[in-house]
């Protein structure tokens, strides 16, 4: 387990010239939930990272739908729960609610509650409901674990790289999932489901670096800086507690408590293993890679390189529709 690294040493530095001195001095406080608030609180903020990059999510369209062209969003919509006349679906730590937003517009007969603890990217999320016209979506600001819905009042609870934020996962999802589903609810996820605080192993850093020698070193200067990524070397536990108490906490124990309470109905992963690690903060220079050759041979690289390691690790990434069990009703 790393304590503290040169990444991490790095990371202050980048944090720094990308977001300022307020944001790096609002972690240096022993309050965890202000220091995790101070993560999620920002709307609108610039990154470099991969879920930028079109050609990413292209990639991500294609292993979970099996068309670069079609989000899981509208994969779900056309394929599942076709045969509710009306659906509650609750999302648990829904941040600004974009992909809550887009299954409001294609289901306007579901009716679907957004919960989490950020007042500002629930009132940007109300905004744009209020512009579109929506009438089907709500938003609550609370901390889910001093908030309480009815018990099976649900017909799906729905993740979005939020499950990985809460400990103790066994006795959460008993409680805030299983208990608040109707007896025929579904767990809907779309997950980081690796190492706990990324704290990757030595083989996984070793193939991230040779993954970012495919990289030229044109286009891996660091967003906002004039420092080049020569190599990555993982980041610190410290580092990672002290910039969010709640990152990955338990991540790894995502899967084996969801097969625990749930039947798996549909379950793709779509890796993230090497890419995301890679791709931090030089993103910004593919984001036009659909009209460049030599960035679309880049990013081709880089993709083929992840499958191939795909064929003998687990992927980090996982998106997933879960059947409650019937013997969880009993628990």
């Amino acid at each position: 387990m790393r304590i503290i690294t040169f990444e991490d040493v790095r990371d202050i530095y980048i944090k720094l010239a990308q977001r300022g001195v307020a944001f790096s001095l609002s972690k240096f406080t022993l309050n965890k939930t202000k220091r995790t608030k101070s993560s999620f609180n920002t709307v609108g903020f610039e990154s470099s990272n991969w879920w930028i990059i079109p050609e990413v999510k292209q990639r991500w369209n294609e292993l979970i739908t099996g068309s670069k062209v079609t989000t899981y969003e509208e994969y779900v919509s056309k394929n599942y729960f076709q045969g509710y006349p009306s659906l509650k679906m609750v999302s648990i730590g829904s941040g600004v609610c974009s992909h809550e937003l887009i299954l409001a517009e294609l289901n306007p007969h579901w009716e679907i509650t957004c919960v989490d603890f950020s007042e500002v990217l629930l009132a940007k999320a109300q905004e744009m409901a209020n512009e579109r016209q929506f009438k089907n979506i709500r938003f609550i600001s609370r901390n889910i674990h001093e908030f309480e819905f009815p018990d099976h009042s649900f017909d799906v609870v729905f993740f979005h790289q939020s499950l990985h934020h809460f400990k103790e996962l066994d006795d959460f999802v008993k409680k805030h999932v299983v208990n608040k589903l109707k007896s025929t609810g579904y767990l809907m996820m779309n997950e980081y489901v690796g190492v706990n605080r990324l704290q990757y192993p030595k083989e996984q850093i070793k193939a991230i670096n040779k993954c970012l020698s495919l990289v030229p070193k044109t286009y891996r200067q660091l967003y906002k800086t004039n420092l080049v990524k020569k190599s990555y070397y993982g980041s610190g536990l410290l580092r990672m507690i002290m910039a969010d108490p709640s990152e990955c906490v338990e991540s790894e124990n995502i899967l084996p408590v969801i097969h625990k309470h749930f039947e798996p109905v549909f379950e793709k992963s779509f890796g993230g293993n090497l890419l995301m690690p890679v791709l931090k903060d030089v993103s910004h220079h593919f984001i036009n890679a659909r009209v460049d050759q030599e960035k679309q041979l880049i990013l081709n690289r880089l993709f083929e390189f992840e499958d191939q390691y795909l064929t003998k690790q687990p992927s980090d990434f996982v998106f997933g529709i879960y059947k409650k069990r019937v013997s969880s009703d009993i628990d």
